[in-house]
């Protein structure tokens, strides 16, 4: 997510802050790298300059502070307006003070939309809220049976007339069905068209008018750039969205809807889409999002993810191993790795980390299919051979590289790597340190 934005805007205002008085004319050179920056990046141009007159009145003539960098102030004030232009602070969805909570669910066809109906279903389940999906799309065949699917595997209720085309009866009804089974929020998947059309707006206008839903929520696909800001912007005028969900943005999208959309409609971005799993749907922070940009790491966000599906037991119970006399194994190997897997992708989590920037993560050996491999290798070990690694001989090599689908040299390589690490996790442990997950990964070359 915004990888070349980040890239760039960091490199010219490190630039800038190297320098020891910071003149009118170097912020203006400065301010003419981030405007081509933005530009490339897809934000619009009216926002940009709207943008760059903004920091520059900020920056030019501002007194410098005692023991900080002109250059430093000038990081400072980009980062406040970027924060104003992705929406100034998190907007939480409005729930009603009776249940159910209606969410109507709105957007162009391939955008994500029923997906993000049910990451939104199993997100509101684990913050107690029950929810309940109704299917309201009846023109996309199979459209009943994809979210049919998706509630039953996040396990909520669901309302769907597969053959019935009055979209209004069926979420009517639908709601009622969600009453009797005590839901506290209800998530309408509306039909989407390949583009902005009369006919689509007028059904939404009148199941608005008929339901009177306390949310609604665009869904956009954040690698459409421009063409996201116009969707929201036509869907705002005819319905008043209450916000946006930006899906697609694990991917190389470019960051111009994100940073356009608030400006352009006002609709805060309420959730952004990271992943195709349906846990990888994060609330939009826009603080934490402008550190992001600028490479100041978002430890907030990671701490949280962490709480949230990190076992603590487990975790403790690995790091005072990893002191011990005797240290870790490959079974407590596994269970640290499986730790760390449930925080996402290995390249989003080192993304929230102050400091790391796109071009360090393309360095790094982050290959996802990597971490299969490791788990194949030590499940096909037996159980004796996982407590004690040093029975692990020629033919047993040979009998797990078979089993796993690995070659040799690979297994020789994890055994290797991990008997570095556990060696320095038991230096580590004597010394006191805080050992988070109690081990780490190799991720050496291959």
């Amino acid at each position: 997510m915004f990888d070349e934005l980040s890239s760039r805007l960091s490199e010219t205002l490190r630039r800038l802050t190297g320098r020891g008085v910071l003149t009118e004319e170097a912020v203006k050179e400065g301010l003419r790298e981030i405007r081509r920056v933005l530009l490339e990046a897809d934000v619009s141009f009216d926002l940009t300059r709207e943008f760059l007159a903004r920091v520059q009145e900020k920056a030019v003539g501002q007194e410098v502070l005692q023991a900080v960098r002109p250059g430093q102030q000038l990081v400072k004030v980009v980062y406040d307006e970027l924060v104003a232009l992705l929406g100034e602070k998190q907007a939480p969805l409005a729930f009603a003070s009776v249940p159910p909570t209606v969410i109507l669910v709105v957007g162009l066809q391939g955008s994500g939309k029923t997906t993000t109906a049910g990451k939104l279903a199993k997100r509101l389940k684990l913050e107690q809220k029950a929810p309940f999906l109704i299917a309201a799309d009846v023109y996309r065949p199979a459209a009943v049976d994809q979210l049919r699917t998706l509630s039953e595997q996040v396990q909520v209720g669901f309302h769907g007339e597969p053959g019935e085309t009055d979209v209004v009866g069926i979420v009517r009804r639908g709601i009622e069905a969600a009453g009797k089974a005590r839901a506290r929020s209800v998530i309408v998947d509306t039909a989407g068209r390949l583009q902005i059309d009369e006919q689509l707006m007028q059904e939404l206008v009148r199941l608005k008018a008929a339901i009177t839903p306390h949310e609604i929520l665009l869904v956009a696909d954040g690698m459409t750039g421009q063409d996201a800001v116009r969707i929201a912007q036509g869907f705002h005028d005819a319905l008043g969205i209450t916000g946006v969900v930006l899906t697609k943005m694990d991917g190389d999208a470019r960051g111009g809807a994100a940073l356009s959309i608030y400006g352009v409609t006002k609709a805060p971005i309420k959730y952004v889409g990271v992943g195709e799993t349906l846990d990888a749907l994060e609330p939009f922070h826009p603080d934490r999002m402008a550190g992001r940009i600028l490479q100041q790491g978002d430890i907030l966000s990671l701490v949280e993810k962490a709480q949230a599906n990190v076992d603590e037991a487990e975790a403790e119970r690995l790091a005072r191993k990893a002191g011990s006399k005797k240290g870790l194994d490959l079974e407590d190997f596994l269970a640290s790795m499986r730790q760390m897997q449930k925080l996402g992708p290995l390249k989003n989590v080192l993304g929230m980390l102050p400091g790391v920037d796109a071009k360090m993560l393309k360095g790094a050996n982050l290959d996802e299919k990597r971490i299969k491999h490791v788990e194949a290798i030590v499940l096909s070990m037996t159980k004796q051979e996982r407590k004690d690694p040093s029975l692990m001989n020629g033919s047993r090599r040979a009998r797990v590289s078979r089993g796993s689908g690995r070659p040799v040299s690979e297994i020789n390589q994890l055994l290797k790597q991990f008997e570095q690490m556990r060696k320095f996790m038991k230096s580590a442990g004597k010394g006191g340190m805080k050992l988070p997950m109690g081990g780490g990964m190799p991720f050496g070359p291959r």
